[in-house]
This record gives C-alpha cells, sequence and structure tokens, in this order.
C-alpha cells in the first residue's frame, strides 16, 4: 500500500519499482496485492483511472480531512475547522464507495477506512451507515466501535442518516443530531 499519493502517474511509477523488485526476490511471490492509500484530494479526481490500476484503496482519514479543508489537526485553533460528520466528506466518501463499487466492469475494488475516525464509534457508525465494511482501527478503539455496531439496527440508521444528511445541506457538521438519534436509541459512544 503506497501512501502519500497525488496522481496515478505516482501510483504507476511505484507499483513499477515494487513489481521489478518482486521480480528479482527469489522465491518471486505467487502474487502481490497493489493498492494506495488515499489522503490526497486530488487523487479523488482521477478516482475512475486509478480504481481501474489498484487491488484495494484505503482512505487516510486523518490526512484526507486536514489536506481537504486546509487545516492542521495538530493545530488547537483550527481542530473545529472540519468534522467526518459534515456533508463535503461524507459526500466525498460515498461518491468513493460508489465509483469503488461500480469499477473493474462492476467487480468492484475493496475500500478500507483507517485513521482517527475509525477508533471513534459515532464515526464508525456512520461510516458503516455509508457502506464502509473494513475499518482499521487501533487496538484501544475496537471494543466501543464493536459494542456500538453491535446494538445497531443498521437498515434504521441508514434510512435516519439519508435523512438527516437531505435536512442538512448547509450545516458545518451534523455530529449533534447524529449523536441525539444515538443516544435516542440507547447506543453508547
Amino acid at each position: 500500500m503506497f501512501p502519500m499519493v497525488a496522481t496515478v502517474a505516482e501510483f504507476h511509477a511505484a507499483r513499477a519499482l515494487l513489481l521489478a523488485e518482486a521480480r528479482r526476490v527469489r522465491p518471486s511471490p505467487e502474487r502481490l496485492s497493489i493498492g494506495t492509500m488515499l489522503e490526497v484530494p486530488a487523487l479523488m479526481w482521477q478516482l475512475n483511472e486509478l480504481l481501474e490500476d489498484v487491488d484495494f484503496v484505503s482512505v487516510g482519514s486523518n490526512d484526507l480531512l486536514q489536506f481537504l479543508f486546509a487545516a492542521d489537526r495538530g493545530t488547537p485553533s483550527l481542530i473545529n475547522r472540519y468534522d467526518l460528520l459534515s456533508q463535503p466528506v461524507l459526500r466525498l466518501l460515498e461518491y468513493l464507495l460508489r465509483a469503488a463499487r461500480a469499477a473493474k466492469g462492476g467487480a468492484g475494488v475493496p475500500v478500507s477506512l483507517c485513521g482517527e475516525a475509525a477508533s471513534r464509534p459515532l464515526e464508525a457508525m456512520v461510516l458503516v451507515g455509508l457502506g464502509f465494511t473494513s475499518l482499521s482501527m487501533s487496538a484501544s478503539g475496537i471494543l466501543p466501535v464493536k459494542a456500538l455496531l453491535a446494538g445497531l439496527d443498521l437498515p434504521a440508521f441508514r434510512a435516519v442518516l439519508a435523512a438527516i444528511r437531505s435536512t442538512a445541506a448547509a450545516s458545518a457538521s451534523m455530529r449533534e443530531t447524529i449523536a441525539t438519534w444515538a443516544r435516542e436509541q440507547g447506543l453508547t459512544f
């Protein structure tokens, strides 16, 4: 998995180097699964070409959000500038998932998400609601996320999420509305 790829040409160059090195190794690997992190927003505008050439994509949520909103997540005065639970981010992720499912003649490309967002139960609930089936998180996030998802009525939440998103078009974040629904359902996050 190659990090910080900004163009499909960069991915092709990195893959070519990897394959050249793999040919030199003895015994040669029988198969390599080669993919990229999606952290640089520019790659979203090359998505169709990228998805035809990768075996998988992993969204690097920390860097993607930082670059998408031009806000250093380590700067306290900018930390509230962006939120995963905002329309721009959810639209971007939904677009990615839709394109990945349709890629390779409908065979699809697996998409996962890693980063801090995956280990936060409320965000994980929304990510699963969008259609993510693979979240990579620190070990400390596994039990809280698993507990919330175990109590979630996913089809009901997907309908609620769609309704929230349709009425919150100009909102900076839908966090409070989603959190209120989760609390009403007895979900802990």
